[in-house]
């Protein structure tokens, strides 16, 4: 479109010297015509000479000046390549195809292939009708044929083939019905071992110390198990599985309290402490962050400190697990607009071993 605007003003500017001086413009349009010529040929020294369209505009346009009998002796191309490039730009000049609509149905939006592909990483169980479902849910009217193709173009297979969710998926998925069990032994200060009995929610991280005792029997741990199930009461109905290792401690009276709750016990291998690695993470920090900084005098002194700890560890302790969130929290707090105006208050727990920041109401 520009090409052709050109070559009509050109035309037009070159038309005024022709009816001023009729004699004497072809013969100026000639050395016009030879010296574009040499700038040509000084700037193409070596190989074919080749024409660009500046060229061929200008070669063209100056055609209009010069007699058609002596195009043969002035320009160096023939007469019929000339009269090719001026039908050329003439017709360049009236097309209007890429002003129009290509024929056939319009491409989808990227919104909408973005939504596709969204749908088909977060369910592998969907196929391309399944996804063009919940798109028309959303009021994005869109083919399956269509739904397919955006598919296949991003290199997803069907829904039957395509690959299942990650380990991580699949365990974020199970957390909300896993819970754990497992012993933790304390050694006091006249070096005499206790023992602790906690319990992990894996998708809250609810921390619960059952209890403490030097003598660990079947007995007394059937007895924290039912003192559990009377604490948790409702919080118990989606838990559905109970995780812990093959100690004699753990008895059939053991597992029939939890299967009364219908939650079935699944027993770690032998000498598999990963298998229950929640547990094993949580005796880790509590010992890093507690035991390990305070002397332990008694059986009422641990089981003081290990609630103490509890508390903290439920109501304050922030989870990257969680983005951050304790186990007993749902939400952020709003943030602070200035925290230069606010008194920060520090609460230590056990003795200094922990501090506790809140800002004052």
């Amino acid at each position: 479109m520009i090409v052709s605007l050109l070559y009509q003003v050109t035309r037009r500017l070159l038309a005024v010297p022709t009816v001023l001086l009729r004699r004497d413009t072809s013969k100026e349009a000639e050395l016009l015509v030879l010296r574009h010529e040499n700038a040509v040929l000084r700037r193409q020294l070596q190989g074919r000479v080749r024409y660009g369209p500046a060229d061929r505009l200008c070669f063209a346009s100056l055609s209009s000046l010069i007699p058609r009998r002596r195009w043969a002796k002035v320009f160096p191309i023939t007469p019929g390549t000339l009269l090719a490039w001026h039908r050329k730009l003439a017709a360049h000049r009236w097309d209007y195809s890429r002003q129009r609509r290509s024929p056939g149905r319009p491409p989808p939006q990227a919104a909408v292939k973005d939504l596709v592909l969204r749908h088909a990483r977060e369910n592998s169980q969907w196929g391309h009708r399944r996804i063009q479902g919940e798109l028309a849910r959303l009021g994005h009217p869109i083919a399956a044929s269509t739904v397919w193709q955006i598919l296949h173009t991003a290199g997803i297979d069907p829904a039957p083939r395509r690959t299942g969710p990650t380990w991580r998926e699949f365990l974020s998925a199970q957390a909300t019905s896993l819970l754990a069990c497992d012993f933790l032994h304390i050694d006091t200060t006249s070096l005499q071992r206790l023992y602790a009995l906690i319990f992990l929610e894996h998708h809250t991280r609810r921390l619960h110390i059952a209890g403490v005792t030097a003598h660990p029997t079947a007995a007394w741990t059937t007895q924290q198990a039912r003192n559990l199930a009377t604490d948790l009461r409702i919080r118990m109905d989606p838990l559905r599985f109970l995780i812990r290792d093959r100690d004699s401690k753990y008895t059939d009276a053991f597992d029939a309290v939890f299967q009364a709750k219908d939650i079935e016990i699944i027993k770690t291998p032998v000498r598999a402490p990963k298998a229950n690695a929640h547990c094993d993470r949580v005796i880790g920090t509590l010992r890093r962050e507690a035991l390990d900084h305070i002397l332990i005098l008694d059986e009422a002194h641990a089981r003081h400190v290990l609630a103490e700890y509890q508390r903290h560890y439920n109501a304050h302790r922030p989870h990257r697990a969680r983005h951050q969130l304790p186990p007993q929290a749902h939400q952020q707090p709003p943030p602070v607009l200035k925290p230069a105006s606010r008194r920060l208050l520090r609460t230590r727990v056990l003795g200094g071993v922990i501090n506790e920041y809140s800002y004052a109401a």
